[in-house]
């Protein structure tokens, strides 16, 4: 026969709460793995996107400064045309490094759902004790 929830002892109400904490706890690691593990699957794709789409970009860029050095080396030396080419091209890249660097700095890691979850845990344990 079972108890009420009123006739129970004080002991076995904090085995409950013990049971429910140990079970809300594998809960949240259970949730924290599986949204880490997604966002992971998710940056391998697009990484593999990016380095496959970046080398045809890459052939693509070398063959157009070529085509820029010897349309420059018309009007000016060989060796003059090839330096201007790579001083812009160098700062383009110098550029485009610095505001990556920055961009990277502002990014946030946390999987948000769980650290939502815990505090939303947090409220649903004081609100039990």
């Amino acid at each position: 026969m079972q108890q009420g929830k009123e006739d129970r002892s004080l002991g076995e109400l904090f085995s409950d709460l013990t049971r429910d904490l140990s079970t809300l706890a594998r809960q949240e690691v259970a949730l924290a793995k599986t949204e880490m593990s997604e966002k992971a699957a998710k940056v391998g794709k697009d990484v593999g996107f990016l380095a496959v789409g970046g080398a045809i970009a890459y052939a693509g860029f070398l063959t157009i400064l070529a085509a820029i050095v010897i349309a420059l080396a018309l009007v000016m030396p060989w060796w003059l045309a090839a330096l201007i080419v790579g001083i812009v091209v160098g700062a383009i890249g110098l550029f485009l490094v610095q505001k990556g660097r920055s961009q990277l700095s502002q990014v946030d890691p946390t999987p948000r759902q769980t650290v939502q979850t815990l505090k939303e845990d947090k409220e649903w344990l004081k609100e039990q004790a």
